[in-house]
């Protein structure tokens, strides 16, 4: 193995800004959850169904972020700075059209589209999510920029710079947050603008970033100048696409999969879909380290693989994988400690909150041993260009395991255990996380076996 492209100091200037940026991203979507959750169940609920819709949404274009993050990663670990900036303005012009078509449509067909997805709900969980949907889809454009340019910056090992703009994203949505909900009493609407207007600011500020083009611990920067002239390259676009539209498929099938049982939460009533709610947001702490490194590994497998380094490709997938495990669990331990006090702080009802504790327990304790594997694991193949393997093992998976699964705990009292834990509610709401679990385990296996054969390091993209 020739000389190591990157030594541990770069490592840990990539992945602490990851590590902030995925808390101040989870940050965000808490911050709504709690304020909203001062306007009632009917509110958090809606609020938290539209959210698995703008997370699937969110997916596509950070599917296409990571598609043009790890050709251009390619190219720099090649030397080749200019084709790593003509890939950067490829992707914004792919991505943003993408971005537009989808508003317009959510846009005309909105109220078809909530009743299909989420069926016969409470009417006044559905016009809160009515109006939290209108608001947020307008933010499309913007949140599209903002995946690609983020991703692009991570694509250079620059982290920082995603780091902070998810801190004045933060700033703006908490600040607009407590004045048009506390102040001026708008209810959900009070937590969707501060949402639109943080991310249309966001996507502004990374666009002048990257049209600078300042250099990086003594690299040329990618640059998006003359982007204005707008020219679109076949090839370039193809390339991308070779990576983003598979994982887009996957990331979408994913989220897809995840309303589908959303909706089968639902049927449970207002209760069960607040504790989901409020389980998922502690769910992401607990998964936070091994999302972040993820990230990581896009850039570190990608560069190492343009640069024609296979053999540091995975030297460097096996260490940051130790790094995932390390910080995962010690993370957990004393989150695992400490969720249901922090469950209690939704202010649902002790029903919801109880359930909400139990989701979060049996998530927390897998998630330290299988997520990893199942979701950190897969980027590195993604990085080298075996993004179609990756889409073909989550969907089957996410299909058969997850979404039958849960079918199949529904209303099921797996060896009793709801008599022995006197349980008040159904086993079914539960039981979907537990199809969760195997799904992972399912995953993991299959990107495993993939990593060992190696096949992953002849894939080629540029």
């Amino acid at each position: 193995m020739s000389d190591k492209l990157f030594s541990s100091r770069s490592l840990r200037q990539l992945i602490w800004p990851l590590i902030v940026e995925q808390l101040l991203s989870i940050l965000l979507g808490m911050a709504d959850i709690v304020m909203v959750s001062s306007l009632g169940e009917a509110a958090v609920s809606g609020v938290s169904l539209v959210d698995s819709i703008n997370v699937l949404l969110v997916e596509v274009f950070a599917a296409l972020g990571t598609g043009g993050a790890v050709v251009a990663a390619q190219y720099i670990g090649r030397g080749e700075h200019g084709m790593a900036s003509k890939t950067a303005k490829q992707l914004l012009y792919t991505i943003v059209t993408v971005a537009i078509v989808l508003m317009v449509v959510c846009l005309v067909f909105y109220r078809q589209f909530l009743s299909l997805v989420f069926g016969r709900i409470d009417d006044d969980v559905m016009y809160n999510a009515r109006t939290y949907f209108l608001i947020t889809i307008l933010a499309l454009p913007a949140l599209a920029v903002y995946n690609a340019c983020a991703a692009l910056f991570r694509a250079q090992g620059n982290s920082r710079v995603s780091m902070l703009i998810s801190l004045l994203v933060n700033i703006l949505n908490i600040g607009g947050n407590a004045f048009l909900l506390y102040g001026m009493h708008r209810g959900v609407e009070g937590a969707a603008i501060p949402t639109l207007i943080s991310r249309t600011v966001a996507a502004v500020v990374l666009l002048v970033l990257l049209y600078r083009a300042k250099e990086y611990n003594g690299h040329r920067a990618i640059s998006i100048k003359g982007i204005s002239h707008i020219e679109f390259d076949g090839k370039l676009i193809s390339r991308i696409l070779a990576i983003g539209v598979p994982n887009g498929l996957e990331n979408s099938m994913f989220q897809i999969g995840k309303i589908l049982v959303l909706s089968l939460i639902a049927t449970y009533g207002t209760t069960a879909i607040a504790a989901n709610a409020a389980g998922n947001t502690l769910a992401s702490f607990e998964v936070l380290p091994g999302a972040a490194i993820g990230l990581a590994m896009l850039t570190v497998v990608g560069q190492c693989m343009g640069a024609g380094e296979q053999e540091q490709a995975v030297y460097y997938t096996k260490k940051l994988m130790f790094i995932a495990y390390v910080s995962m669990i010690a993370l957990n331990i004393p989150l695992l400690a400490l969720s249901y006090r922090i469950i209690k702080c939704y202010n649902l009802s002790p029903e919801a909150t109880r359930l909400g504790w139990y989701m979060t327990l049996t998530h927390g304790l897998c998630a330290m041993v299988i997520w990893p594997l199942s979701f950190t694991l897969p980027n590195a193949l993604r990085a080298a260009g075996d993004a179609s393997y990756t889409m073909i093992v989550s969907m089957i998976s996410m299909w058969t395991v997850r979404i039958g699964m849960s079918y199949v705990f529904r209303g099921t009292d797996i060896l009793g255990i709801q008599d022995m834990l006197d349980w008040p509610f159904s086993f079914g709401a539960l039981g979907v996380w537990f199809a969760m679990i195997l799904d992972w385990i399912v995953r993991s296996a299959c990107f495993i076996y993939r990593f060992k054969r190696g096949k992953w390091k002849q894939k080629k993209i540029i």
